[in-house]
């Protein structure tokens, strides 16, 4: 069960951040603000200690803060940001997140976003993407594997990380796209697969007892209405609009 996330608010220069989806229209900083406050909420609203970062205006994506590290309960992970304009976030959240955890490192040649990693019980899913190398893999499986995790290293083909197409929404259950639906690595879980052209609310968030999903989706809200969990819908438009979705915005862990 998580007990704090640490999440950053969104600069006001956000819109200059990396994003392929120009065509969803230009970011609202305010409306941006707003929305992240709502999340937040919800966040609080399970039970969740709240650690909120200031605007980090040299890092307009600095609150898609997910990708900076991958926390478990014996380590925090500090990663090495695939994109060069990114690569720096990581040096505010560090000295945070060793308050709590104590800290491990990705170092270059390997880099590794948090957004391609996905843990389900004790099997760690890691996307190899643009933003991810097979090193980055390497160093992260020597790393959580001398914890007794096991690390699968999966190839991104569509979507810019592997938490775009797959995520843990309970029990043996993953929310996948069609993309990512025939992966043989993940046989022996129920896949739920999203409707044709609800492919973004695949990434839904799993918080302790209860799923945080994007609104507008009504074919992925059918779908995990069926889990017995409560589910929480936010608006995510101006998220959506910089190539976000609702698990980049937080780090979840225990203490």
């Amino acid at each position: 069960m998580f007990s704090h996330a640490l999440v950053r608010v969104p600069c006001e220069n956000f819109a200059s951040g990396l994003t392929t989806s120009s065509r969803l229209g230009a970011p609202d900083h305010g409306l941006m603000l707003r929305q992240h406050d709502a999340y937040v909420e919800a966040l609080r609203g399970l039970g969740l200690t709240v650690i909120t970062l200031p605007p980090e205006d040299a890092f307009p994506d600095a609150h898609f803060v997910e990708d900076v590290a991958v926390v478990t309960p014996e380590v925090a992970v500090i990663t090495n940001p695939g994109a060069p304009a990114r690569n720096g976030e990581q040096t505010s959240v560090a000295p945070v997140l060793g308050r709590y955890k104590p800290l491990a490192r990705i170092e270059s040649p390997g880099f590794m976003d948090g957004g391609d990693v996905l843990l389900v019980d004790r099997r760690f899913f890691v996307g190899l993407s643009e933003r991810t190398n097979a090193e980055g893999v390497r160093q992260f499986a020597e790393i959580v594997g001398a914890h007794g995790y096991t690390v699968d290293a999966v190839p991104v083909e569509k979507g810019l990380h592997f938490k775009s197409g797959v995520n843990h929404v309970g029990g043996k259950t993953l929310l996948v796209t069609p993309d990512f639906a025939g992966l043989d690595v993940l046989a022996g879980y129920d896949l739920l697969v999203t409707p044709q052209g609800e492919e973004y609310a695949a990434n839904t968030l799993l918080v302790n007892d209860a799923l945080i999903t994007p609104t507008g989706f009504p074919g992925v809200r059918a779908l995990i209405d069926g889990l017995g969990l409560r589910v929480i819908e936010l608006d995510m438009s101006e998220t959506q609009k910089m190539d976000g979705g609702l698990t980049c915005l937080s780090l979840r862990f225990a203490v």
